[in-house]
């Protein structure tokens, strides 16, 4: 946890000098690796008490992406790195696991810069985490964090296509997130960026009050689902934040290829897609 905490600070000092959406941008080309290490059984029961996961089984398909941060905020926070850290939004994350992993295995774990496209609110990076046993390609993921600012004249790209029905999926259940979900789930995560913190903080980066990190509410609701370790592959968009506190429900279509995260008043926070083996590949 040092070495995160000295990223955070990093990125604390370094992100008023850097420009988000500068045309000569260019991503830091090399790759940070973390050698085989085994699973800490304390931080991993904790992950599993606070998104919902059960204590016992394979390891949850989401964890890889929470043992790699350190690497990903050290690399994000590098001077390389053309995007100010604070405040970055994620905004999508795709997960493909290639066999379930267990516990007891000792993992591997890169990350790398993917891509650096334009979104319509700023600048989104991709982030690749590649996670290895023995030599073996176990489980990846790629990552979107936006880093928010306006766009010249000219060059926002068009919205992205509107969520599947989000709306129509059944409601499958309610969930109440207390105010101070961010600052414990960033306490297991290390995920301390401080929109999710405090509302004073989140007010910083244009957010009302500290908003619920992406990673939970992915994690949650495929906790909810209980087959996370049977996935072949899950994409989620965050399509808004959840401001905290919050009321949200949880929804998915019958045969579970498709999950959302609603609010009371019907706004749409996450939509998901999963496949699994041995079943129609289509959401």
């Amino acid at each position: 946890m040092t070495s995160l905490s000295a990223s955070l600070v990093r990125g604390a000092v370094t992100s008023p000098f850097k420009r988000a959406g500068r045309a000569d941008a260019a991503l830091p080309p090399g790759r940070l690796t973390r050698p085989a290490a085994p699973v800490a059984p304390g931080p991993l029961a904790a992950y599993a008490r606070i998104c919902g996961f059960a204590e016992s089984g394979p390891l949850p398909v989401t964890y890889p992406h929470v043992l790699a941060f350190p690497l990903t905020m050290r690399l994000m926070t590098g001077r390389a790195f053309p995007l100010p850290v604070l405040g970055l939004v994620h905004t999508w994350i795709e997960i493909t696991p290639h066999r379930t992993v267990s516990v007891d295995e000792a993992l591997e774990l890169t990350v790398y810069a993917g891509e650096l496209t334009a979104h319509r609110r700023g600048t989104e990076v991709t982030m690749v985490t590649e996670a290895r046993v023995a030599g073996e390609l176990v489980w990846e993921s790629r990552s979107g964090y936006l880093s928010r600012h306006r766009r010249p004249t000219g060059e926002t790209p068009p919205p992205p296509p509107a969520p599947p029905a989000a709306e129509e999926l059944p409601a499958v259940a309610e969930w109440r997130l207390p105010g101070d979900l961010g600052r414990r789930y960033g306490a297991v995560s290390g995920d301390r960026n401080p929109i999710h913190l405090h509302p004073l903080t989140a007010r910083l980066f244009g957010f009302p009050r500290a908003i619920a990190h992406g990673m939970w509410t992915v994690a949650r609701c495929l906790a909810e689902a209980g087959e996370s370790a049977e996935l072949r592959s899950v994409r989620a968009d965050f399509k808004a934040p959840v401001l905290l506190p919050a009321t949200v429900t949880y929804a998915a279509d019958p045969a579970g290829n498709a999950f959302a995260l609603r609010g009371t008043e019907g706004r749409v926070h996450l939509v998901g897609a999963v496949t699994r083996p041995g079943r129609d590949d289509t959401p």
